[in-house]
């Protein structure tokens, strides 16, 4: 598989001046799955998670975009560049994606990368949805409302975390459970 510093690298040329605002959102989503990896997932799951972190939002790179969907888009650009399977995977389905998919009309084609909802799947989930636009932490529910802010109700990524809220609430609880709620 490939190490981290190779995935830190690949996102940091395809985001860091295109986009350095989810950069900075990507390096403290991939800092935390690195803290919160080695506490709850054996060694080769902490690996993936942080790879899978710091890649997770490629897909937004203007260089990658294909359909304007980030995790479809991010993944087919992962797999036709040789990446694990898993990391592939991960990355097309993080954070509740098969719900924005349907709001996209691209449920079928997000479909060519299986799900494995697995503890790792909640932890990716957890890194990014208690990861602000610039980095910072949040409560779940201070992203949830931080994303709606920039959207409005018509808006189908509004629509998508309104309808995809209970799951990701209750992923980042599941981690935190995990967690012992230990603080970062």
């Amino acid at each position: 598989m490939t190490t981290y510093d190779e995935a830190f690298e690949t996102s940091r040329a395809a985001l860091q001046e295109a986009l350095p605002r989810r950069w900075a959102h990507v390096q403290a989503v991939g800092a935390k799955a690195l803290a919160v990896g080695p506490k709850i997932l054996s060694e080769p799951d902490a690996d993936a998670l942080a790879i899978a972190a710091i890649l997770h939002d490629i897909g937004y790179a203007p260089s990658i975009v294909d359909t304007g969907f980030h995790p479809l888009d991010g993944a087919r650009w992962l797999q036709r560049h040789g990446w694990d399977a898993r990391i592939v995977n991960l990355v097309a389905n993080h954070s509740c994606a098969c719900l924005e998919a349907d709001e996209r009309d691209l449920r079928a084609e997000l479909g060519e990368f299986p799900n494995e909802k697995t503890l790792i799947t909640d932890a990716l989930l957890y890194c990014d949805m208690t990861t602000g636009p610039d980095g910072q932490d949040f409560e779940i529910e201070e992203r949830l409302a931080e994303i709606k802010s920039r959207y409005g109700p018509e808006h189908l990524v509004f629509r998508f975390i309104s309808r995809a809220e209970p799951s990701l609430i209750d992923g980042v609880r599941t981690v935190q459970r995990e967690l012992g709620h230990q603080p970062m």
